[in-house]
């Protein structure tokens, strides 16, 4: 027998020295959740160990992640409801709680990249990510909402905005706000191919931003449909995306395999909260090795081609040295 590849697994020096697949704390990007408030911070109860932070303590997270040589986040505003209407006003409201969060992170931390959801859905009255009229959700309409809101982001010091939406047209109304604004050098991170995925209850939980009626299948992806992932990532790239993304991340490797051997740019994969919490608590139950699972998804992700993983591992990974 000639080949034996055990040879290439008998020592860890070796399997260290021929592993195809690395990650370390520049890929990965962490999601964190804002509240109004002073010195609050409540724990998210479908998703432990994470916390909504009022902006003094989301500073004092955003610095403790920094030390870790953790630099990239994504925040999330929880937004009262009384300050929810049709057209997500509160979005792009000058002295909004999210702009304020958005300012005050790059004004301690300027080394830090802040990315930005851009989408409605925190900011409205129905929950949905566009403008509701009738029961449908309107499209074209919602675009210039979704560029009030890239540009206050924008003007805030947001260096990544990511539109995640699923508005046709998105990026490229984006791109033109923020090139005629003097904002050309701000990235779009388009969430591409978003699914409307049974996986997002905690985070809808975190941020109370449930829809009020119906659900989101008009807008966001089919999970039985592959091939329409390459429609749309043709689009975001024709309209000036810099990162393409693919949401939720376990159940669609495939799509980011798909993506990678078809674009030129950097992939980003969003391993959501269902993913997290479902970790969470098979290890609760015994049933998993925290360490082990956790980094096995996350390398799972870049195996597949991400370049960028947005986590709710992020922080814990980095903290117990498990990459």
């Amino acid at each position: 027998m000639l080949q034996r590849p055990r040879r290439n697994r008998k020592s860890e020096v070796i399997r260290n020295m021929v592993q195809e697949t690395h990650i370390s704390a520049s890929n990965l990007i962490f999601p964190l959740f804002i509240v109004e408030g002073d010195n609050q911070k409540s724990e998210v109860s479908s998703m432990p160990g994470i916390f909504r932070y009022s902006i003094d303590n989301l500073l004092r997270e955003v610095e403790s992640c920094m030390n870790l040589g953790l630099k990239a986040f994504d925040l999330f505003p929880n937004i009262d409801e009384q300050l929810k209407d049709k057209y997500a006003t509160e979005s792009h409201r000058e002295g909004s709680l999210y702009l304020r969060a958005i300012s005050e992170v790059k004004k301690h931390f300027p080394e830090a990249c802040v990315v930005t959801d851009v989408a409605m859905d925190p900011y409205s009255s129905d929950g949905h990510d566009g403008i509701v009229e009738n029961g449908l959700i309107l499209n074209d309409e919602t675009l210039e909402v979704l560029g009030k809101m890239a540009l206050a982001h924008a003007q805030a010091g947001a260096d990544i905005i990511a539109p995640s939406d699923m508005m046709d047209g998105r990026v490229g109304y984006i791109r033109n706000v923020l090139d005629e604004n003097g904002y050309a050098n701000v990235s779009i991170m388009s969430y591409t191919a978003k699914y409307a995925s049974a996986f997002y209850g905690p985070f809808r939980d975190a941020l109370n931003s449930a829809p009020k009626f119906g659900d989101k299948k008009t807008y966001q992806m089919n999970p039985a449909n592959l091939q329409e992932a390459l429609i749309e990532a043709r689009m975001d790239e024709d309209e000036g995306a810099d990162f393409l993304m693919v949401k939720p991340g376990l159940p669609y490797l495939d799509v980011i395999k798909l993506l990678k051997d078809n674009t030129e740019l950097p992939i980003a994969a969003y391993n959501v909260s269902g993913e997290y919490a479902m970790i969470k608590a098979a290890v609760k139950n015994g049933w998993l090795n925290e360490q082990r699972a956790t980094t096995e998804v996350l390398m799972s992700l870049r195996r597949a081609g991400a370049s960028a993983i947005l986590t709710y591992h992020a922080k814990e990974v980095l903290l117990n040295k498990w990459l």
